[in-house]
């Protein structure tokens, strides 16, 4: 399972469906590109910190952008961008997970959910 990072967002905010989900997939994995997002949203050292507390806790894999990974989303972004708005980070994301013939579980299904093969769990915080 790859955690998207609206998911590990929800958690660090408090929210009880986001610790559920959270616990159930210990331990998971996620792209090198959800890890900077978390960093990008940091206030200050303590909150990366604790980032990186509860990472190592649940035993996170972060997994790196790879050549096949990179290709991949390139054509992604050839063949969405114009039609669906695909962001650069959502296209490594979802090939990261196309890649290691993982599960994606996320909110922002819409950012996916045109993308073939692409698996996806859908997350509702409420």
């Amino acid at each position: 399972m790859i955690i998207d990072t609206d998911v590990l967002i929800w958690y660090l905010r408090g929210n009880k469906n986001a610790q559920n989900a959270i616990s159930v997939n210990i331990p998971f994995k996620i792209s090198v590109i959800n890890y900077m997002e978390l960093i990008q949203g940091m206030n200050d050292k303590s909150e990366l910190k604790l980032l990186q507390k509860y990472f190592k806790k649940w035993s996170v894999e972060i997994i790196q952008i790879t050549e096949h990974i990179s290709t991949r989303a390139m054509f992604l972004v050839e063949d969405y961008y114009l039609s669906h708005s695909l962001e650069l980070a959502d296209a490594i994301i979802a090939t990261t997970a196309l890649e290691n013939n993982e599960i994606l579980l996320t909110a922002n299904d819409k950012h996916y959910k045109f993308i073939p093969n692409i698996k996806i769990n859908k997350f509702r915080p409420a």
